[in-house]
């Protein structure tokens, strides 16, 4: 399978920053501070994130980057192509020594992404954007990447998080009628169990999540048949703002309409 030049390097780097992260956790200095909004980050966070942010500049040096553990350069937004980083997606988990975080690298051209790196340094697994489309490597081996085809809301498998859930879930399972569901806690990672077709639908009415968290999955996502937007069904902004404050439905797209329509109303609130 063919990859570009680009997906080579945002996979190494992956690695690499991954292999960093996981190294000072298993050191045992993690050095857990506390951002703004109670967010937690690590000595790890910020060492993979200057890993990153330095490969993609020597590599790339006309694109902005924008990390979440750096400031954000005047004008990224507004550039043809920009760069989302977020070195450890799922801290929460991380710091506890569990697998459910991940490494992240997307590319946004022209608004929309078009690439994505997903990695998971404890299972091995890494997840991208190829002209074929979306893949899984794992111990060598590539493997392309397609969702379900479950197509009736009430079947499908749920995946949530793990260390964010609100009572808010339970109430988008009791109208949709669903009763399956995962937790894990990287957005990155939940995404990319759909486009692998072991779950169906990831439902996020928190108003805080940020490009970040959303560009690499969402590329690799698409590139499996599946689809992203807000609770309102409208696509994901990587131009006006970072923040996504109409929450996120993530899903194989053959639910997604179903989905919207019918949870849409919980959340009037938060359409303005």
């Amino acid at each position: 399978m063919a990859i570009t030049n680009e997906v080579e390097v945002a996979i190494t780097l992956a690695h690499q920053a991954g292999a960093v992260a996981v190294a000072i956790r298993d050191g045992g200095a993690l050095g857990v501070e506390l951002k703004p909004g109670d967010e937690p980050v690590t000595r790890a966070d910020r060492a993979a994130s200057e890993l990153i942010v330095a490969g993609l500049a020597a590599a790339f040096p006309d694109d902005p980057i924008v990390s979440e553990e750096s400031p954000v350069p005047a004008g990224a937004l507004a550039s043809p192509r920009v760069w989302f980083v977020d070195p450890i997606d799922g801290t929460k988990d991380f710091i506890r020594g569990s697998d459910g975080f991940s490494v992240m690298i997307g590319l946004v051209e022209h608004g929309r992404p078009v690439l994505g790196v997903v990695h998971q340094p404890t299972t091995g697994r890494t997840f991208f954007t190829a002209p074929e489309g979306a893949v899984m490597e794992h111990a060598g081996v590539r493997t392309r990447l397609a969702v379900s085809d479950v197509s009736d809301a009430a079947a499908a498998r749920l995946v949530a998080s793990a260390s964010h859930r609100s009572p808010d879930i339970d109430r988008v399972k009791a109208m949709l009628g669903i009763s399956d569901e995962h937790n894990i806690g990287s957005v990155g990672v939940k995404l990319a169990l759909i486009a692998m077709g072991l779950r169906d639908l990831y439902v996020n009415p928190q108003p805080k999540t940020k490009a970040w968290d959303t560009c690499a999955p969402e590329a690799i996502l698409v590139a499996a048949g599946g689809r992203l937007t807000d609770l309102f069904g409208t696509p994901i902004d990587y131009v006006g703002a970072l923040n996504h404050p109409r929450g996120l439905v993530a899903s194989n797209g053959l639910v997604h309409d179903a989905v919207i329509a019918k949870i849409a109303p919980l959340f009037a609130a938060l359409r303005s």
